[in-house]
């Protein structure tokens, strides 16, 4: 079992003539009509996280609200569905634009629109880069494990017990009774990490991995705080960490924000923003 500080110590360090071509550029695939919430925490985070480059990909009927919300991160609007989600004609544009990032967030807020859904599909046999797999993502390859072998990129999926019963046909009661076997079994089965959510998330590896987190609180069960996570991944991965060093050092950090954030307010009150505010406070243990 991997511990924290062999995690932390392969984050990379920073030389003193760095530029922001080093540290990476995130591809973040989010949003849809009543979901630009999602879109804008996911690329804050992977922003606040240390990635060098950060562009939120979006429907063009949502690109002038992303762009307002979204101040150092990049904003690309393509093609859309009815549902101000991307559609299959963003596809090939989406392809050739994903070349020239390092890592790619993909599923928050992005609904689940059939047309979107099959979009997802082509994307993730076709991304070179590694990818990080949440929310209606992961809703949109749940039932299609080929994708997954036919994938040319390594992957992290990061479910929730109830999109993780969607993943693999068991309740969820099932699977927050043996939540590190299951999570295990998951990601050997899809040859992925996996992220299972929750109180004490558990971080699974396809080789028998695993770290078991001990950061964040009851606060934290709100809207917005996958996404948040999502990002930070993304981040970390983006600076060339392997997926499952990234998974560790993710939902650690990720809690720790929660954490701090929870000193200063009430669990009742806490944001998902909340977390981003504390995201400097926390990675400082990372340079």
């Amino acid at each position: 079992m991997m511990t924290i500080n062999e995690a932390i110590l392969k984050f990379p360090k920073r030389p003193a003539d760095s530029h922001k071509g080093d540290f990476g550029h995130v591809l973040v695939i989010a949003g849809s009509a009543g979901y630009t919430g999602a879109a804008y925490l996911t690329s804050q985070a992977a922003a606040l996280s240390g990635a060098g480059l950060v562009t939120l990909a979006v429907g063009r009927s949502i690109y002038d609200i992303m762009a307002v919300k979204l101040t150092e991160v990049m904003v690309k609007p393509f093609f859309e569905t009815k549902d101000f989600s991307l559609s299959l004609l963003a596809e090939k544009e989406l392809l050739n634009f994903s070349q020239n990032t390092t890592a790619i967030a993909i599923g928050p807020g992005i609904s689940q629109n059939k047309e979107t859904q099959h979009l997802v599909r082509n994307l993730m046999v076709k991304f070179n880069k590694p990818i990080v797999l949440d929310a209606d993502g992961i809703n949109a390859v749940a039932g299609h494990a080929d994708i997954f072998k036919n994938s040319k990129a390594p992957i992290v999926m990061t479910p929730h017990p109830g999109e993780m019963s969607k993943l693999t046909g068991k309740d969820v009661a099932e699977i927050q009774s043996n939540r590190k076997d299951i999570a295990l079994s998951t990601a050997a089965l899809y040859n992925t990490v996996l992220v299972l959510k929750g109180h004490n998330t558990i971080v699974a590896g396809p080789k028998g991995e695993l770290y078991e987190n001990q950061t964040g609180n009851p606060g934290m069960a709100t809207g917005g705080m996958g996404d948040v996570l999502t990002g930070i991944i993304a981040g970390f991965a983006a600076q060339g960490l392997d997926l499952f060093s990234a998974s560790v050092l993710g939902v650690y950090f990720h809690g720790m924000a929660g954490d701090a954030a929870a000193k200063e307010k009430s669990v009742l009150s806490l944001l998902a923003t909340d977390l981003l505010n504390k995201l400097p406070e926390v990675l400082k243990t990372l340079g």
